[in-house]
């Protein structure tokens, strides 16, 4: 802190740097907590002692200006007051502090720092006059012990009980209960006095203030002091007083007793004062209810507080010690011992505790528990709940406070009963240690895998027989034993296990958190598998290969043979396992080949005996002979529209229109159309996507723009259908596919235009009417239309485009139910300045090229 101060002693002027400095480095809270952090450490050193030289109120010289960019309203509060002069003149010859102001200042300062995720007060005090570094470390350090107190006092045992809302009402006397025999009765109290029997009164009354109740003048009786008297010893007061006048209260010799007296509390309960002093939370003087016992007391004043003993309450009663209460007995046993029921001018008193220990680790009740003088270690842990289950029990670590040290003590089971506990005494109980002390393992071809106890399986022979054996599989040759020593490392042991249970080598002798695997004989080969492919209902190329399985049965696993396998081509495709590396064409497979009955039952015939052997792959191979029924479809102007069954291979699209009766007369043929299903591969995919990219992998000479490539589309084939009906079989007579459907529209009497025109529209098709006759009927061209690129797409599909003979454009037919699309011309028109200036530039070159040739032929 020294250190810190030095920068102001040199100079005013260095503040005024740092000042300077931290605002032109850091922004927003970071600059104004760091800005709070150096005020501190430099308050107490602005007020500069008397004779120290011309300054002004804030410490910094007379005149002094703040440097430029240094805002004073960014400043902490006092760094302000003191620069605007509002604080006092400095006392003389006291260092580090200013006199009073004439009015008084209250701003708090809080400057906060973040430690271990919780928010710190760095200074929480009403600001009245800069403060001392000391004053700033004591304040740290009485918030600190604070802290600390408050936690220590959550861990004793037993604040819980009293700092608790939700407890309040369990210590509340229960004033709906019977009239205690032993109840101590006072003024103000309320007595029914019921008398019953031969003579019948009721006398009830409250207790007057010097503590008599008072009968009828026609009793005789007079008053009656009771003040002091328990609720029995008031009732035989009154009947002594009363059977002089009502002889029936007594047997006499008048005769037996006829006549009965009762005597209980009404609803009247005084109120008593009882002081609480000591060590309490809370202490002073308490009104309360009569019935009130001890605990109701000291529930009321909050309990013990850091000093308080929890295990000596005393109640005093008439300068004496009446009952001492040991709070433990009620939290640990629920048992209310000198729980006494207080009287008026009793004095609760909390003494100090003598000693206080404190028990961590795996305990059920982790807490700082108050002992007694003379107390155990066994005791401390009945206090605690004894231990957890996962505790070590063997040895506990006892930190003990010395007169000049600490010291550790290991305390053994034995010594629980005798070891005297110490006032700041830390029992520490640790857990124990994750590993088993008498666990062996075995895993592998034994019918009970697992855990086992060392103690009842001592040898590997006996471990075997108590997981009920070795299997069939069981690998005697070679078993492993992985054993961890006792430094840890884990070594690995080769056993001979068929040589131990012949009796040719000994026994093995194990040791805990040994691990016994004992491989199976399929584990060390290759699993062996059975192929089968093809028309069969159930294909699997990975079935498990049994010994002895034959082609049959392989067949009948599979699900048997589908109605389009060709029995007579079933081949069974074997791997070589000698075939000779170095010759050239040496035979790597062998086929067998089988005619298979689909009748898979068993019979002598040797092809279905044929025993195969793993890794064996069956082909099952589709009949040459065999095809599905397919379907073509008739859309539109036909007699009978739907899907037809392709009869034949050869069958063409005139076949089509015969079989659906024929055209109606408003078929437009020249508008027919074939929609064909295209079904893609993936790998066809690939490859066509692969060629379009490489076509335009020059994107700066070449575009190419295409359709969305997908697996299942269909595309539209541009067919003449007049000339197929013209000339069945012909060339254009296409042949029909699975799926393909022709459509045929009706007479189409219109034509759509649009494109670079003026107005696209769709007119009516006339004949005889040319390309641009439907242009005219659109207002014509734009000027960026591109009439040389002009197209027309046809009722059925197809493009005609527009041709070029000289400097004449050779324009399409138009069809009913033609498109005309004319495109756009993306060049920017020439301006007349650019073909000027075009021309120019080109007659020069040729003036130039001329003048160079004149040149040459004059030099030759």
């Amino acid at each position: 802190m020294q250190n810190l101060r030095i920068f102001h002693v040199l100079s005013p002027k260095f503040f005024l740097f740092v000042v300077t400095f931290v605002q032109q480095q850091f922004s927003g809270r970071i600059a104004i907590l760091l800005l709070s952090l150096i005020s501190i450490t430099a308050q107490a050193q602005i007020a500069v002692p008397s004779g120290a030289g011309a300054t002004g109120s804030s410490g910094l010289p007379a005149g002094t200006a703040l440097p430029q960019g240094v805002n004073a309203s960014n400043l902490p509060t006092n760094v302000q007051q003191q620069i605007k002069g509002r604080s006092g003149q400095t006392q003389p010859g006291v260092r580090g502090r200013t006199s009073p102001t004439a009015q008084s200042r209250t701003t708090r300062q809080q400057s906060s720092s973040l430690t271990n995720g919780r928010v710190v007060s760095l200074t929480d005090t009403t600001d009245q006059g800069p403060q001392t570094d000391e004053e700033i470390i004591k304040a740290g350090a009485e918030r600190a012990q604070r802290r600390e107190g408050e936690e220590k006092r959550r861990k004793t045992f037993g604040y819980s009980l009293f700092n608790d809302p939700a407890m309040e009402k369990t210590f509340e006397p229960n004033l709906n209960i019977a009239t205690p025999r032993n109840y101590v009765v006072g003024p103000s109290d309320q007595l029914n006095i019921q008398m019953y029997g031969y003579s019948e009164a009721d006398f009830t009354q409250t207790v007057s203030a010097d503590g008599n109740v008072y009968f009828a003048q026609a009793t005789g009786v007079g008053p009656v002091y009771v003040s002091g008297l328990t609720v029995e010893q008031t009732k035989a007061r009154i009947i002594s007083r009363l059977s002089k006048r009502f002889v029936g209260l007594r047997s006499s010799s008048y005769g037996a007793q006829n006549t009965f007296l009762e005597v209980s509390l009404g609803g009247t309960i005084r109120s008593i004062r009882v002081t609480v002093t000591g060590d309490a939370v809370r202490p002073g003087t308490y009104t309360l209810s009569s019935l009130s016992t001890v605990m109701n007391a000291v529930y009321q004043a909050g309990g013990p507080n850091d000093i308080g003993s929890y295990r000596k309450v005393q109640l005093i009663r008439n300068n004496k010690v009446a009952a001492t209460l040991d709070l433990y007995d009620y939290l640990l046993n629920g048992i209310q011992r000198n729980d006494l029921r207080l009287q008026d001018n009793d004095n609760i008193r909390f003494t100090t505790f003598l000693e206080k220990v404190e028990i961590t680790g795996t305990v059920k009740r982790a807490n700082i528990f108050e002992m007694i003088p003379g107390e155990t270690l066994e005791r401390l842990l009945f206090y605690a709940g004894d231990f957890a289950a996962q505790a070590y029990k063997n040895r506990l670590k006892v930190t003990r406070l010395t007169d000049r040290e600490i010291k550790v003590i290991d305390v053994t089971t034995p010594e629980f009963k005798t070891f005297v506990m110490q006032d700041g005494d830390l029992v520490n109980v640790e857990r124990l240690l994750e590993r088993f002390e008498n666990q062996v393992t075995i895993e592998g071809a034994v019918y009970r895998t697992g855990q086992y106890s060392l103690d009842n399986n001592r040898t590997l022979k006996q471990l075997i027989t108590t997981a009920e054996g070795l299997k069939g599989d069981a690998f005697t040759g070679r078993i492993t034993i992985v054993r961890t020593r006792e430094d840890l490392a884990i070594e690995n042991l080769s056993i001979n296990l068929a040589n131990v249970l012949a009796g040719t080598d000994p026994d093995i002798t194990l040791q805990r958190e040994d691990q016994v695997i004992i491989p199976s004989r399929f584990d060390l080969v290759q699993q062996a598998t059975i192929s089968i492919l093809g028309e069969v209902n159930l294909p699997d190329p990975g079935m498990p290969y049994m010994a002895n399985m034959t082609l049959n049965d392989v067949l009948l696993r599979a699900g048997g043979l589908k109605e389009s396998a060709a029995a007579s081509m079933v081949e069974v495709i074997r791997r070589k396992k000698d075939a000779d590396p170095r010759s050239p064409s040496a035979q790597i497979a062998e086929t067998f080949r089988f005619n298979v009955d689909r009748d898979l039952s068993i019979n002598t015939d040797a092809n279905r005996s044929f025993i195969l052997e793993p890794f064996d792959q069956i082909i099952v191979r589709r009949s040459p002979n065999y095809a599905v029924q397919t379907y073509a479809f008739v859309a539109g102007e036909v007699i009978i529209p739907g899907s037809y069954p392709i009869r034949t291979k050869d069958q063409k699209i005139s076949d089509l229109v015969v079989q659906a009766g024929g055209l109606t007369p408003q078929a437009y043929v020249e508008g027919a159309t074939l929609i064909r299903p295209i079904k893609l591969s993936n790998e066809e995919l690939k490859r066509r996507q692969k060629a379009i990219e490489e076509v335009a992998d020059n994107a700066a000479k070449t575009v190419v723009e295409t359709e969305v490539i997908s697996s299942n589309t269909s595309e539209a084939i541009g067919i003449d259908l007049k000339r197929i009906l013209a000339k069945p079989g012909s060339s254009e007579d296409i042949l029909l596919q699975e799926g393909d459907t022709l459509r045929i529209p009706k007479l189409l009497e219109t034509v759509r235009i649009q494109g670079e025109v003026q107005l696209p529209n769709t007119v009516k098709y006339r004949n005889g009417q040319t390309f641009q006759d439907y242009i005219s009927q659109t207002g014509g061209f734009t000027s960026k239309s591109q009439r040389k690129r002009a197209f027309i797409i046809y009722a059925n599909g197809s493009v005609d485009r527009t041709r070029k003979f000289m400097f004449f454009n050779l324009y399409p037919r138009v069809e009913p139910g033609s498109e005309i699309v004319i495109p756009k011309r993306s060049a920017v028109p020439l301006t007349a300045q650019q073909i000027l200036g075009s021309t120019v530039g080109i007659a020069g070159s040729l003036l130039t090229l001329v003048t160079t040739l004149l040149l040459i032929s004059r030099v030759q």
